[in-house]
Protein backbone atom coordinates (compact mmCIF):
# COMPACT_ATOMS: atom_id res chain seq x y z
CA UNK A 1 0.00 0.00 0.00
CA UNK A 2 1.31 3.42 -1.16
CA UNK A 3 2.42 5.95 1.93
CA UNK A 4 1.06 8.85 -0.27
CA UNK A 5 -2.29 8.57 -1.99
CA UNK A 6 -2.83 8.46 -5.84
CA UNK A 7 -4.75 11.57 -5.85
CA UNK A 8 -2.15 13.41 -4.33
CA UNK A 9 1.26 11.64 -5.67
CA UNK A 10 0.17 12.36 -9.38
CA UNK A 11 0.32 16.04 -8.79
CA UNK A 12 3.69 17.94 -10.36
CA UNK A 13 5.39 20.63 -8.56
CA UNK A 14 4.65 23.94 -9.16
CA UNK A 15 7.46 24.17 -12.59
CA UNK A 16 8.01 28.09 -12.02
CA UNK A 17 8.40 28.37 -8.35
CA UNK A 18 10.37 25.30 -8.57
CA UNK A 19 12.77 27.19 -10.99
CA UNK A 20 12.84 30.19 -8.81
CA UNK A 21 13.57 28.13 -5.70
CA UNK A 22 16.66 26.58 -7.15
CA UNK A 23 17.82 29.69 -8.71
CA UNK A 24 17.72 31.46 -5.05
CA UNK A 25 19.43 28.50 -3.34
CA UNK A 26 22.04 28.70 -5.91
CA UNK A 27 22.26 32.27 -5.19
CA UNK A 28 22.42 31.52 -1.49
CA UNK A 29 25.52 29.30 -2.07
CA UNK A 30 27.01 32.31 -3.78
CA UNK A 31 26.65 31.62 -7.55
CA UNK A 32 25.61 34.84 -9.58
CA UNK A 33 22.72 33.55 -10.75
CA UNK A 34 19.41 36.10 -12.87
CA UNK A 35 16.41 34.54 -12.46
CA UNK A 36 13.81 34.66 -14.82
CA UNK A 37 11.22 31.94 -13.78
CA UNK A 38 8.49 33.93 -11.10
CA UNK A 39 6.18 36.14 -12.02
CA UNK A 40 6.93 38.60 -9.52
CA UNK A 41 7.01 41.85 -10.36
CA UNK A 42 10.62 43.61 -7.88
CA UNK A 43 8.89 46.77 -6.84
CA UNK A 44 8.05 46.44 -3.27
CA UNK A 45 4.05 46.96 -2.10
CA UNK A 46 2.88 50.63 -2.56
CA UNK A 47 3.57 52.69 0.95
CA UNK A 48 -0.14 53.20 1.60
CA UNK A 49 -1.01 49.49 1.34
CA UNK A 50 1.84 48.56 3.49
CA UNK A 51 0.28 51.40 6.22
CA UNK A 52 -3.00 50.03 5.95
CA UNK A 53 -1.85 46.89 7.21
CA UNK A 54 0.30 48.24 9.93
CA UNK A 55 -2.74 50.44 11.46
CA UNK A 56 -4.82 46.98 10.88
CA UNK A 57 -1.99 44.61 12.93
CA UNK A 58 -2.60 47.00 16.07
CA UNK A 59 -6.17 46.95 15.67
CA UNK A 60 -7.83 44.07 18.14
CA UNK A 61 -10.52 43.76 15.84
CA UNK A 62 -8.18 42.18 13.46
CA UNK A 63 -6.34 39.81 16.34
CA UNK A 64 -9.23 37.27 15.76
CA UNK A 65 -10.92 35.24 13.17
CA UNK A 66 -13.14 36.94 10.83
CA UNK A 67 -16.03 35.59 8.37
CA UNK A 68 -14.51 32.53 5.79
CA UNK A 69 -15.64 34.33 2.77
CA UNK A 70 -13.68 37.66 3.50
CA UNK A 71 -14.12 40.97 5.36
CA UNK A 72 -17.56 42.62 4.34
CA UNK A 73 -15.41 46.07 3.35
CA UNK A 74 -13.14 44.25 1.12
CA UNK A 75 -16.12 42.33 -0.08
CA UNK A 76 -17.20 45.32 -1.34
CA UNK A 77 -14.55 47.15 -2.39
CA UNK A 78 -13.95 43.90 -4.23
CA UNK A 79 -17.41 43.97 -5.99
CA UNK A 80 -16.94 47.69 -6.44
CA UNK A 81 -13.64 46.97 -8.47
CA UNK A 82 -14.72 44.53 -10.77
CA UNK A 83 -17.72 46.94 -12.14
CA UNK A 84 -15.43 49.46 -12.35
CA UNK A 85 -12.68 47.44 -14.37
CA UNK A 86 -14.53 44.64 -16.04
CA UNK A 87 -17.96 46.42 -16.46
CA UNK A 88 -19.37 43.34 -14.54
CA UNK A 89 -22.21 43.78 -11.82
CA UNK A 90 -21.69 41.71 -8.89
CA UNK A 91 -23.25 42.15 -5.58
CA UNK A 92 -20.31 41.36 -2.24
CA UNK A 93 -22.22 38.57 -1.20
CA UNK A 94 -20.82 37.02 -4.73
CA UNK A 95 -16.99 37.32 -3.32
CA UNK A 96 -15.34 34.89 -1.94
CA UNK A 97 -11.49 35.98 -0.72
CA UNK A 98 -9.30 33.51 -0.55
CA UNK A 99 -5.29 32.95 0.35
CA UNK A 100 -3.96 34.17 -2.97
CA UNK A 101 -5.12 33.33 -6.52
CA UNK A 102 -4.18 29.59 -6.17
CA UNK A 103 -6.93 28.71 -3.84
CA UNK A 104 -9.45 30.72 -6.06
CA UNK A 105 -8.36 28.47 -8.78
CA UNK A 106 -8.73 25.47 -6.92
CA UNK A 107 -11.80 26.00 -5.01
CA UNK A 108 -13.66 26.84 -8.16
CA UNK A 109 -12.72 23.58 -9.97
CA UNK A 110 -13.33 21.96 -6.38
CA UNK A 111 -17.13 23.23 -6.51
CA UNK A 112 -17.56 23.00 -10.33
CA UNK A 113 -16.27 19.79 -11.39
CA UNK A 114 -17.53 15.71 -10.70
CA UNK A 115 -15.14 13.07 -11.51
CA UNK A 116 -14.74 12.61 -15.06
CA UNK A 117 -15.54 16.36 -16.21
CA UNK A 118 -13.81 17.84 -18.94
CA UNK A 119 -12.24 21.32 -18.70
CA UNK A 120 -10.69 22.82 -21.90
CA UNK A 121 -7.41 24.49 -21.17
CA UNK A 122 -6.31 26.49 -23.64
CA UNK A 123 -2.57 26.15 -24.18
CA UNK A 124 0.24 26.96 -23.36
CA UNK A 125 -1.56 27.38 -19.91
CA UNK A 126 -0.32 28.64 -15.93
CA UNK A 127 0.53 25.57 -14.62
CA UNK A 128 -1.70 25.29 -11.64
CA UNK A 129 -4.93 24.92 -13.73
CA UNK A 130 -4.56 21.43 -14.79
CA UNK A 131 -3.30 20.21 -11.53
CA UNK A 132 -6.51 21.80 -9.87
CA UNK A 133 -8.65 20.72 -12.48
CA UNK A 134 -7.16 17.16 -11.34
CA UNK A 135 -7.30 17.35 -7.92
CA UNK A 136 -11.05 17.80 -8.49
CA UNK A 137 -11.44 15.31 -10.05
CA UNK A 138 -11.65 16.72 -13.41
CA UNK A 139 -9.95 16.00 -17.02
CA UNK A 140 -8.06 18.88 -18.17
CA UNK A 141 -8.25 18.92 -22.70
CA UNK A 142 -5.25 20.89 -23.90
CA UNK A 143 -6.20 23.09 -26.82
CA UNK A 144 -2.69 24.22 -28.12
CA UNK A 145 -2.39 27.77 -30.20
CA UNK A 146 0.99 28.44 -31.29
CA UNK A 147 2.88 31.95 -31.98
CA UNK A 148 2.09 31.28 -35.40
CA UNK A 149 -1.50 32.31 -34.26
CA UNK A 150 -0.13 34.91 -32.02
CA UNK A 151 -0.52 32.04 -29.39
CA UNK A 152 -4.51 32.49 -29.41
CA UNK A 153 -7.15 29.88 -29.62
CA UNK A 154 -10.00 29.58 -32.44
CA UNK A 155 -13.61 28.43 -31.94
CA UNK A 156 -12.67 26.06 -34.50
CA UNK A 157 -9.96 24.83 -32.17
CA UNK A 158 -12.46 24.44 -28.84
CA UNK A 159 -15.35 23.20 -31.27
CA UNK A 160 -13.21 20.41 -32.26
CA UNK A 161 -12.38 19.68 -28.38
CA UNK A 162 -15.71 19.61 -26.97
CA UNK A 163 -17.12 16.05 -26.09
CA UNK A 164 -20.31 15.24 -24.35
CA UNK A 165 -18.02 15.51 -20.56
CA UNK A 166 -17.01 19.23 -21.59
CA UNK A 167 -18.44 21.45 -18.51
CA UNK A 168 -15.49 24.12 -17.93
CA UNK A 169 -13.57 26.94 -20.31
CA UNK A 170 -10.53 28.37 -18.81
CA UNK A 171 -10.34 32.17 -20.41
CA UNK A 172 -7.28 33.70 -19.96
CA UNK A 173 -6.12 37.32 -21.20
CA UNK A 174 -3.73 38.71 -20.73
CA UNK A 175 -2.05 35.46 -20.54
CA UNK A 176 0.15 33.90 -18.47
CA UNK A 177 2.95 32.18 -19.72
CA UNK A 178 2.72 33.89 -23.60
CA UNK A 179 1.64 37.41 -22.95
CA UNK A 180 -1.09 36.94 -25.21
CA UNK A 181 -4.11 39.33 -25.09
CA UNK A 182 -7.90 38.46 -26.91
CA UNK A 183 -8.89 41.18 -29.27
CA UNK A 184 -12.47 42.31 -28.15
CA UNK A 185 -13.93 40.41 -31.19
CA UNK A 186 -12.37 37.09 -30.45
CA UNK A 187 -13.47 37.49 -27.00
CA UNK A 188 -16.73 38.11 -27.73
CA UNK A 189 -16.96 35.18 -30.01
CA UNK A 190 -15.26 32.45 -28.08
CA UNK A 191 -17.56 33.43 -24.99
CA UNK A 192 -21.19 33.22 -27.40
CA UNK A 193 -19.87 30.02 -28.38
CA UNK A 194 -19.32 28.83 -25.02
CA UNK A 195 -22.60 29.98 -23.94
CA UNK A 196 -24.32 28.32 -27.06
CA UNK A 197 -22.79 24.88 -25.39
CA UNK A 198 -24.15 25.57 -22.13
CA UNK A 199 -20.12 25.64 -21.10
CA UNK A 200 -19.33 27.31 -17.80
CA UNK A 201 -16.35 29.27 -18.21
CA UNK A 202 -13.49 30.84 -15.79
CA UNK A 203 -11.57 33.10 -16.77
CA UNK A 204 -8.38 34.72 -14.99
CA UNK A 205 -8.26 38.42 -15.18
CA UNK A 206 -5.15 39.21 -12.76
CA UNK A 207 -3.33 40.97 -15.29
CA UNK A 208 -6.30 42.98 -16.40
CA UNK A 209 -4.11 46.40 -16.09
CA UNK A 210 -0.95 44.75 -17.60
CA UNK A 211 -1.36 45.97 -21.46
CA UNK A 212 0.70 47.30 -23.93
CA UNK A 213 0.55 49.33 -26.96
CA UNK A 214 -2.84 48.94 -28.78
CA UNK A 215 -4.16 46.07 -26.97
CA UNK A 216 -6.85 46.23 -24.56
CA UNK A 217 -8.23 44.10 -21.45
CA UNK A 218 -11.80 42.56 -22.26
CA UNK A 219 -13.95 40.77 -19.92
CA UNK A 220 -15.46 38.12 -21.02
CA UNK A 221 -18.15 38.48 -18.32
CA UNK A 222 -19.07 41.52 -20.21
CA UNK A 223 -18.14 40.61 -23.82
CA UNK A 224 -20.25 37.76 -23.70
CA UNK A 225 -23.70 38.53 -21.96
CA UNK A 226 -25.06 35.26 -23.16
CA UNK A 227 -22.85 33.24 -20.70
CA UNK A 228 -25.13 35.19 -17.91
CA UNK A 229 -24.69 33.42 -14.60
CA UNK A 230 -22.49 30.54 -15.74
CA UNK A 231 -18.91 32.75 -15.32
CA UNK A 232 -16.51 32.71 -12.26
CA UNK A 233 -14.17 35.84 -12.43
CA UNK A 234 -10.50 34.90 -10.74
CA UNK A 235 -8.30 38.16 -9.56
CA UNK A 236 -5.92 39.58 -6.51
CA UNK A 237 -3.57 41.94 -5.63
CA UNK A 238 -0.47 40.07 -6.38
CA UNK A 239 0.45 41.13 -10.14
CA UNK A 240 -0.83 44.78 -9.91
CA UNK A 241 -0.11 45.96 -6.76
CA UNK A 242 3.18 44.04 -6.00
CA UNK A 243 1.72 41.77 -3.28
CA UNK A 244 2.70 38.44 -4.37
CA UNK A 245 3.45 37.68 -0.88
CA UNK A 246 0.56 39.07 0.79
CA UNK A 247 -1.82 35.98 -0.77
CA UNK A 248 -4.75 37.94 -1.13
CA UNK A 249 -7.26 36.89 -4.04
CA UNK A 250 -10.62 36.16 -4.56
CA UNK A 251 -13.56 34.39 -6.84
CA UNK A 252 -16.39 36.53 -7.56
CA UNK A 253 -19.64 34.39 -9.51
CA UNK A 254 -22.81 33.00 -9.10
CA UNK A 255 -24.59 33.09 -5.08
CA UNK A 256 -24.98 29.60 -4.94
CA UNK A 257 -21.52 28.25 -6.19
CA UNK A 258 -19.50 31.43 -3.91
CA UNK A 259 -21.45 29.67 -0.91
CA UNK A 260 -20.62 26.12 -1.77
CA UNK A 261 -17.11 27.12 -2.18
CA UNK A 262 -16.92 29.32 1.34
CA UNK A 263 -18.46 26.07 3.21
CA UNK A 264 -14.81 24.06 1.44
CA UNK A 265 -12.96 27.34 2.53
CA UNK A 266 -14.32 27.20 6.15
CA UNK A 267 -12.86 23.92 6.58
CA UNK A 268 -9.80 24.24 4.61
CA UNK A 269 -8.56 27.92 6.30
CA UNK A 270 -11.14 29.37 7.06
CA UNK A 271 -10.69 33.21 6.70
CA UNK A 272 -7.83 34.71 4.80
CA UNK A 273 -5.03 36.71 7.29
CA UNK A 274 -7.15 39.81 8.18
CA UNK A 275 -3.79 42.28 8.13
CA UNK A 276 -3.64 41.22 4.30
CA UNK A 277 -6.84 41.73 3.91
CA UNK A 278 -6.89 45.51 5.15
CA UNK A 279 -3.99 45.94 2.83
CA UNK A 280 -6.04 44.76 0.08
CA UNK A 281 -8.44 46.86 0.98
CA UNK A 282 -6.46 50.21 0.74
CA UNK A 283 -5.16 48.18 -2.87
CA UNK A 284 -8.22 47.85 -4.80
CA UNK A 285 -10.09 50.96 -3.32
CA UNK A 286 -6.96 53.11 -3.36
CA UNK A 287 -5.42 55.17 -6.52
CA UNK A 288 -3.95 53.06 -9.68
CA UNK A 289 -1.19 55.42 -10.17
CA UNK A 290 1.57 53.01 -8.66
CA UNK A 291 0.50 50.69 -11.39
CA UNK A 292 0.91 52.72 -13.87
CA UNK A 293 4.66 53.20 -13.11
CA UNK A 294 5.10 49.55 -12.63
CA UNK A 295 3.48 49.34 -16.11
CA UNK A 296 5.72 52.17 -17.65
CA UNK A 297 9.00 49.91 -15.99
CA UNK A 298 7.53 46.92 -17.58
CA UNK A 299 7.03 48.17 -20.98
CA UNK A 300 10.45 48.84 -21.28
CA UNK A 301 11.72 46.08 -20.11
CA UNK A 302 9.56 44.03 -22.65
CA UNK A 303 10.70 45.72 -25.63
CA UNK A 304 14.43 45.44 -24.23
CA UNK A 305 13.99 41.54 -23.74
CA UNK A 306 11.87 40.60 -26.93
CA UNK A 307 15.44 42.53 -29.02
CA UNK A 308 17.75 40.71 -26.90
CA UNK A 309 16.00 37.15 -27.25
CA UNK A 310 15.10 38.05 -30.78
CA UNK A 311 18.61 38.63 -32.21
CA UNK A 312 19.95 35.34 -30.91
CA UNK A 313 19.81 32.99 -34.43
CA UNK A 314 17.75 30.05 -34.35
CA UNK A 315 15.52 31.76 -31.08
CA UNK A 316 11.75 33.83 -32.57
CA UNK A 317 10.85 35.86 -29.51
CA UNK A 318 6.79 36.98 -30.27
CA UNK A 319 6.09 40.36 -28.57
CA UNK A 320 3.80 40.01 -25.99
CA UNK A 321 0.85 42.48 -25.62
CA UNK A 322 0.29 42.04 -22.01
CA UNK A 323 1.41 40.44 -18.32
CA UNK A 324 5.31 40.41 -17.87
CA UNK A 325 6.14 37.64 -19.70
CA UNK A 326 7.81 36.56 -22.74
CA UNK A 327 7.23 33.02 -24.54
CA UNK A 328 10.17 32.48 -26.58
CA UNK A 329 10.42 29.94 -29.52
CA UNK A 330 12.98 27.63 -29.36
CA UNK A 331 12.64 24.81 -31.45
CA UNK A 332 15.58 26.33 -33.95
CA UNK A 333 18.09 25.87 -31.34
CA UNK A 334 17.13 22.46 -29.96
CA UNK A 335 19.87 19.84 -31.63
CA UNK A 336 22.32 22.05 -32.33
CA UNK A 337 25.42 21.31 -30.65
CA UNK A 338 25.99 24.33 -27.91
CA UNK A 339 29.66 23.46 -26.24
CA UNK A 340 29.37 19.93 -26.80
CA UNK A 341 25.90 19.59 -25.59
CA UNK A 342 22.86 18.97 -28.00
CA UNK A 343 19.69 19.92 -25.99
CA UNK A 344 16.91 17.66 -27.82
CA UNK A 345 14.31 19.36 -25.68
CA UNK A 346 13.24 22.87 -23.75
CA UNK A 347 13.66 21.43 -20.27
CA UNK A 348 17.17 20.00 -21.60
CA UNK A 349 17.88 23.80 -22.92
CA UNK A 350 16.44 25.51 -19.67
CA UNK A 351 18.90 23.52 -17.59
CA UNK A 352 21.91 23.70 -19.61
CA UNK A 353 21.14 27.69 -19.57
CA UNK A 354 21.08 27.41 -16.12
CA UNK A 355 24.10 25.18 -15.51
CA UNK A 356 26.74 26.80 -18.25
CA UNK A 357 25.35 30.68 -18.25
CA UNK A 358 23.99 30.83 -14.26
CA UNK A 359 20.39 32.29 -15.54
CA UNK A 360 17.32 30.16 -14.77
CA UNK A 361 14.35 30.08 -16.94
CA UNK A 362 11.22 27.88 -17.12
CA UNK A 363 11.22 25.23 -20.24
CA UNK A 364 7.98 24.87 -21.99
CA UNK A 365 7.01 21.40 -20.58
CA UNK A 366 6.06 23.21 -17.62
CA UNK A 367 3.22 24.96 -19.88
CA UNK A 368 2.36 22.58 -22.49
CA UNK A 369 4.57 21.38 -25.43
CA UNK A 370 8.38 21.19 -25.32
CA UNK A 371 9.88 23.71 -27.46
CA UNK A 372 9.75 26.98 -25.73
CA UNK A 373 10.85 29.21 -22.69
CA UNK A 374 9.10 31.05 -20.61
CA UNK A 375 11.10 34.30 -19.18
CA UNK A 376 9.36 36.61 -16.78
CA UNK A 377 11.04 40.38 -17.14
CA UNK A 378 9.32 41.80 -14.00
CA UNK A 379 13.26 41.85 -12.91
CA UNK A 380 15.35 44.79 -12.44
CA UNK A 381 17.08 46.32 -15.98
CA UNK A 382 20.56 45.59 -15.04
CA UNK A 383 19.51 41.83 -14.14
CA UNK A 384 17.36 41.56 -16.77
CA UNK A 385 20.03 43.17 -19.57
CA UNK A 386 22.80 41.03 -18.18
CA UNK A 387 20.97 37.68 -18.12
CA UNK A 388 19.67 38.34 -21.35
CA UNK A 389 23.05 39.32 -22.17
CA UNK A 390 24.84 35.51 -21.32
CA UNK A 391 21.84 33.34 -22.48
CA UNK A 392 22.60 35.08 -25.84
CA UNK A 393 26.85 34.17 -25.52
CA UNK A 394 25.40 30.97 -24.92
CA UNK A 395 23.07 30.40 -27.69
CA UNK A 396 25.00 32.51 -30.07
CA UNK A 397 27.86 29.38 -29.85
CA UNK A 398 25.07 26.98 -31.05
CA UNK A 399 25.76 25.03 -34.17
Amino acid sequence: MSRISRRIGSIAESATLAVDAKAKALKAAGRPVIGFGAGEPDFPTPDYVVEAAVAAARDPRFHRYSPASGLPDLKAAIAAKTQRDSGYAIDPSQVLVTNGGKQAVYNTFATLLDPGDEVIVPTPFWTTYPEAIRLAGGVPVEVFAGPEQGYLVTVDQLEAAVTDRTKVLVFVSPSNPTGAVYPPELVAEIGRWAAQKGLWVVTDEIYEHLTYDEAKFTSIATAAPELGDRVVVLNGVAKTYAMTGWRVGWMAGPADVIKAATNLQSHATSNVANVSQMAALAAVSGPLDAVAEMRTAFDRRRKAIVSGLDAIEGVDCPTPKGAFYVYADVRGILGRDIGGVRPATSADLAALILEKAEVAVVPGEAFGPSGYLRLSYALGDDDLAEGVGRIAGLLGRAQ
